[in-house]
Formats: C-alpha cells, structure tokens, sequence
C-alpha cells in the first residue's frame, strides 16, 4: 500500500492515509487505488507521482479508478481468503506500516474479520539481515536488496511494482520455517507496543505461496 503521510504529524494517526493497495501471490495480483482523505503533500506527490485535483486520483498525470478505502480493505481481505491463513510478511513493518492498517481496520469494524484470516505477520527486515548477516550487504534497504540479490530495479514507489520484485526476493531468500518463526507477530501484540518510528514495505507468505503487499510511505527513508 501507498500511504500519504504529512511530514512532522503522528505517522500512525489520521494524519496517514491509503493511496495504493497491491498484493500479488505467483500470478495471482490485487490492486487497488483510492483518494487520500487527508491533503497529499507536494513532496509525497513529486517522489510517489500520486496526485489529486478536483477529488479524482492521477498517477503520473493520468487518471486512475478509485475505490472507497472501506472497499478496498474488503477486497484484500477477500484476496487473503483464496490462499487459506496466509502469514503477512512485511519490511520493516513493525513500526508504521501495521499500525496505520490497525488503525483503518478498526475504523470500518473489519479488525476481526481481517485477523480471522490471516496467521500473523512477519518482519523481513530483521530476517534478511540474520540471513546475509556475513554477505557484506551494508543497505537493507528493499530497492538495494532487489538490486544487489536479483540485479534488477523497479517502481519502487508503485505497490504493484514493489509486491512483485519483493516476492522475487523472497524466493531469492529462501528463510527456513525457524528464521521465520523468529520474527512474526500478530497486531494485537504490536498494538501493545505502539511506536511513531517510520517503516516501508510488507510482502505476505501463505503455507503454499507468497503473497506480497507494500505500505509504502511517501516519504525517502534510509533503513
């Protein structure tokens, strides 16, 4: 997902919100666009290419069709539903990216319908740095992780763009079901232990595939 966020605010409040929601699962793809209900800064637009005017959503000056926000939760927690109880693998989730999509859920009532199925998430920050510990990777940031793994770049601001290279570099990683085990949480757990820190992607594993979607800030970060 792509979430617009206004520098200096509470990034887990209502000062956030969702432009972009995509996950991918082998050939399997949601994607999902709406208008963010709070005013998209000029900094987020110039570096995302996201735009509103006259209430319509543009992407590099074209216009997208929109869905409600509500809407958009539904349709994902559908698409989570065709691959049984998936695990919602994110980088560096913890801290932003999960707290923003509580905070949606519990705003329409889908909290309970959302954690009835789904496993938990995981982190992929934390694992790939376990696992490329003695690789000599110095940034773990997703783009330099695609490009130093994979030897590819992509949109890294385009949610769709960004699931399906990090599924690629999930496979890539091939963590064992103990590495993965380390580092997932449920949002219940990381709701006990809220934290304004800033986060930027997530993918998602089910038991039999790999399901991706990224909460993406509008923001540059380093990792």
């Amino acid at each position: 997902m792509a979430v617009v966020v206004n520098p200096g605010l509470d990034r887990s409040g209502p000062s956030c919100d969702i432009v972009q929601l995509a996950a991918v699962s082998g050939h399997h793809t949601l994607n999902l666009f709406m208008v963010p209900r709070c005013q998209m800064e000029p900094g987020a637009s110039r570096i995302t290419g996201f735009r509103v005017r006259r209430h319509r959503l543009f992407l590099h000056r074209r216009p997208v069709l929109t869905n409600s926000l509500k809407e958009a939760l539904v349709s994902f927690i559908t698409f989570l539903r065709m691959f049984g109880r998936p695990l919602l693998v994110g980088h560096n989730i913890r801290r932003f990216d999960c707290l923003v999509l509580a905070r949606v859920l519990d705003e329409f009532g889908l909290k309970a319908a959302f954690q009835a199925g789904i496993l938990g998430f995981l982190d992929s920050l934390p694992l790939t740095r376990q696992l490329l510990k003695d690789s000599g990777v110095h940034s773990f940031k997703q783009e330099n992780l695609v490009k130093t793994l994979l030897g590819v770049s992509y949109a890294a601001h385009d949610a769709l763009g960004d699931v399906q290279a990090l599924q690629k570099l999930y496979w890539a990683l091939r963590p064992t079901a103990s590495q993965i085990q380390q580092h997932t949480f449920s949002l219940d757990s990381l709701c006990s232990k809220c934290s304004k820190d800033s986060i930027t992607r997530v993918i998602i594993k089910s038991k039999k595939n790999v399901v991706l979607f990224p909460l993406e800030l509008l923001l540059n970060k380093e990792h």
